[in-house]
């Protein structure tokens, strides 16, 4: 362990700060400032001369400066003589846009990976993008984590009966699929149509979900309006009491607001993205994931296999 050096952008330092606690060593030193202009400036404080070593950094909102700030720490630890570098972004910005749907659009996935591996990453350590196909836009080794076995772990110990799971659109039936598998429990899809890339409207409820419970699930919540107005389809159907499990709760706009008011008893999210005091309240829930990442971790610093880590089946 003596030449592992663990380093936290910004973004997340208190998720950093727990995951360093989990493999028993000291957050590095580094000054994180801007010059007047703006612009990012860093320095590591600590001697990574042949080190393994680890920058944490979730790229959430202000989307632009986390992933610079990135990108310049990456930097840092490349002409500092590091000997591997890797990103672990525990919630990978600019996965919505992954392919060309429209005429004349980007695909920011892909230059966000090129980016990476050009700055100084050997390989990326992330959770639950927004789609798998993203991982082959990586020239270097990514390895991907999912959040499942953590929210298992919640709703086992709360011992929720008769349980549907429910996917809050057709794209997102592979982790529904998952998810229910893992629960042992019955699927449901929510048949939506997309007014915007901000507004839906639902159209139907695929599957049975009178007086049952129900679980949706999904990778990220942002405005919120998606997972409200599914919310109220399902109520309209029967459903007893929903929930939702959502791996990064980016909570934009008025998404708060909106899931206090809603028909939703609880949001469960997990700590990729840190939750501000203002957006604090009873309806939601932040679950952990530093044993998750610090396993991770230590697994790749010793060249292990980590694979047993993307297991969603808990077997």
């Amino acid at each position: 362990m003596d030449k592992l050096v663990v380093f936290s952008g910004s973004s997340n330092r208190s998720l950093s700060e727990k995951i360093c606690r989990k493999l028993d060593t000291e957050l590095a030193k580094a000054k994180i400032s801007r010059f007047s202009d703006g612009e990012v400036r860093i320095q590591l404080e600590e001697n990574v001369r042949g080190k393994d070593v680890f920058l944490i950094q979730s790229t959430c909102p202000p989307v632009n400066e986390n992933l610079m700030e990135l990108l310049v720490m990456l930097d840092a630890a490349r002409r500092a003589s590091a000997q591997r570098i890797t990103a672990v972004i525990p919630y990978f910005g600019y996965a919505r846009q992954d392919r060309k749907d429209r005429p004349r659009v980007p695909i920011t996935a892909k230059l966000a990976a090129n980016i990476l591996a050009s700055s100084g990453a050997n390989r990326v350590l992330t959770l639950d993008l927004h789609a798998g196909q993203i991982q082959g836009f990586f020239d270097i080794p990514l390895d991907h984590l999912y959040a499942i076995n953590g929210f298992f772990e919640y709703f086992k110990q709360n011992k929720i009966e008769d349980l549907v799971i429910v996917s809050p659109d057709v794209g997102g039936i592979k982790m529904a699929r998952a998810y229910a598998k893992r629960f042992g429990a019955d699927l449901a899809i929510v048949d939506k149509r997309r007014k915007s890339p901000e507004s839906t409207e639902v159209m139907h409820i695929l599957g049975d979900v009178k007086d049952k419970n129900v679980l949706l699930v999904d990778d990220i919540i942002a405005t919120g309006s998606s997972l409200v107005n599914g919310a109220a389809a399902l109520k309209k159907e029967g459903a007893k009491n929903i929930f939702a499990a959502i791996s990064h709760g980016i909570l934009s706009n008025h998404a708060v607001d909106k899931i206090k008011d809603s028909r939703i008893d609880s949001l469960v999210i997990t700590d990729s993205i840190p939750l501000p005091e203002e957006k604090k309240q009873e309806k939601i829930k932040v679950v952990s994931l530093d044993s998750l990442f610090a396993d991770a971790i230590k697994r790749i610093h010793f060249e292990k296999s980590i694979s047993v880590l993307f297991d969603t089946t808990g077997s």
